[in-house]
């Protein structure tokens, strides 16, 4: 039976079977050489209602899209511009080879080159708020080519739903290689907003004294690219997120998860849940943990000798082998497993590093000492209080105080050694290695959130919060991409991230009456900045 639909893009006829409703598609089979058909299942139909699935939905968005965009090849115009190109083009062209333009897309539909302008003007005006979207919007060509005032800019951030929003996030998770390790990190973010309902007093890490959203992340190791974020409550410390961590990789279908991660992420059920679902990780160890503390002091008299030395990472390095004591709670019974899993224990002793650790370590004893005498300790540092100092109290001298020696000798012996524990990474040279790239995700994470204006947010609502950080989470993609291409090709030495979008943004899009479009000069330095951000000049 042939059904009719009311839409543009079905050029096939589309039928109905056993309540099936398909697209027919008639092609010649050279193979077979005879007429054969292709049938694409669209959804249910029950004779009056028509039910469609999701390729249904991902074909009409493709459609919609490809109305947006301008048909390749110069096309004369009625229009005459004047516009700025070279920046705006360096994105297109991101956008394109990440993926990111066609999955927003499959996803949001019209929506879609709205949100990528609104990214793209992050990126190139740093730091400007939105308002200023118009000049930028008049004076460069964009996907959207149109203002998006202030008030149509909150409203589009309200329309970013969270089943779009996360089916996003799950096409560009295919796009890495399951064998990339996820460098998982979290950050803050403070809100002038009383209406964010996860704002929250915690323990802020930009210093800020305003309720704070946590954001959790995941940047891949190797394309330094951001695979996936999510939202927190503000007072939820690092250790809590791992388990629904856990359950949003197996949401996105990463079934081989990499893990690197800092010792504030460390717990003994944390690792139990790593190891439960067979996920690698490499994380950072505290020296007081006992199997750690206990391994080192076996060591510690032979670490710092020529035999341990490696002269490439000018480091004392020792690896062993052990055995974690493996628990896990059984679903329905409640019972108890328990097991042995091997786990590699990587320790590395730095001379600066003990430097720095005993002038660290001593200016801290002095800032509580000074603060002690002038009568003005600060309640935050009670815990450092009760391990390093004693206070006395006696009827004719008052408050008297000394220093837990004991404590503080502990704490001197580990100047200098630091340790990595991982399931997956036996050669503590490359376990070092991935680790320290997770520092450079961290800080490179800080720079570029600065630019997006991440580091507080103002907004109306809670539908504009999650909206406006979904359009900052894309442009973070870009910018991590320009930074990636810089670092690898040597160019922060002569320009700033601006700066270069600068001196490719000089390029312009002229349009006249009647005729194709054209471009300005392009010099050789603006063709060498294309070459090295790995995409081909406009033409």
């Amino acid at each position: 039976m042939e059904i009719k639909l009311n839409e543009p893009w079905i050029t096939g006829p589309v039928r109905c079977q056993n309540g099936y409703a398909y697209i027919d598609h008639p092609f010649w089979n050279a193979e077979k050489q005879q007429a054969d058909h292709k049938r694409e299942y669209i959804g249910k139909y029950d004779g009056t209602t028509f039910k469609p699935n999701k390729t249904f939905l991902r074909l009409k968005a493709e459609y919609e899209r490809s109305r947006l965009q301008p048909k390749p090849g110069p096309v004369p115009t009625d229009i005459c511009l004047r516009q700025f190109y070279g920046a705006t083009y360096l994105l297109d062209q991101i956008s394109d080879k990440t993926g990111i333009a066609a999955d927003l897309g499959k996803c949001f539909g019209s929506l879609a080159p709205q949100i990528l302008s609104i990214a793209y003007y992050l990126v190139i005006e740093e730091g400007m708020p939105l308002y200023r979207f118009r000049r930028w919007s008049n004076s460069h060509k964009h996907p959207y080519g149109k203002d998006i005032p202030s008030q149509r800019s909150s409203e589009l951030f309200g329309l970013i739903m969270e089943d779009p929003k996360m089916a996003y996030l799950k096409y560009q998770a295919k796009r890495h290689s399951c064998n990339e390790y996820l460098a998982f990190d979290t950050t803050s973010i403070s809100s002038y907003s009383t209406l964010i309902k996860q704002a929250r007093y915690g323990k802020n890490k930009e210093g800020d004294s305003l309720p704070q959203i946590n954001l959790a992340l995941l940047y891949g190791e190797e394309s330094m690219l951001p695979v996936y974020y999510r939202k927190l409550a503000g007072n939820i410390t690092d250790v809590k997120t791992i388990e629904n961590l856990i359950k949003d990789v197996d949401f996105l279908k990463l079934k081989k998860l990499k893990l690197v991660m800092d010792r504030g992420f460390y717990s003994e059920k944390n690792i139990n849940d790593l190891m439960k679902h067979h996920h690698k990780f490499l994380i950072g160890a505290k020296l007081s943990l006992k199997f750690v503390g206990k391994r080192l002091d076996s060591i510690r008299d032979d670490f710092v000798s020529r035999f341990n030395y490696n002269s490439e990472l000018k480091l004392y390095i020792m690896s062993f082998t052990e055995e974690w004591d493996y628990t896990e709670e059984k679903p329905r019974s409640g019972g108890i497993i328990n097991d042995k899993r091997r786990i590699y224990l990587h320790l590395y002793y730095n001379d600066q590093k003990a430097t720095d650790d005993k002038i660290r370590f001593n200016a801290m004893l002095d800032r509580l000492e000074y603060n002690l005498i002038n009568g003005t300790p600060d309640p935050e540092d009670e815990r450092l209080y009760n391990k390093y100092i004693t206070i006395h109290e006696t009827p004719v001298r008052g408050k008297i105080y000394s220093f837990n020696e004991d404590a503080i000798k502990k704490a001197e012996k580990n100047y200098g050694y630091f340790a990595l524990m991982t399931n997956g990474i036996k050669d503590p040279v490359e376990a070092l290695r991935v680790y320290r790239l997770k520092d450079l995700i961290e800080k490179s994470f800080g720079n570029l959130k600065e630019r997006l204006s991440m580091r507080r947010m103002s907004v109306a609502s809670e539908e504009n919060f999650e909206g406006k950080l979904f359009v900052q989470f894309v442009a973070l993609q870009l910018m991590s991409y320009i930074k990636k291409q810089m670092d690898e090709n040597g160019l922060f030495k002569d320009y700033t991230m601006q700066s270069l979008l600068d001196e490719l943004d000089t390029i312009e899009y002229y349009q006249q009456p009647g005729r194709t479009h054209h471009l300005s000069e392009i010099t050789n330095k603006q063709r060498k900045l294309y070459e090295l951000m790995n995409v081909p000049a406009p033409s």
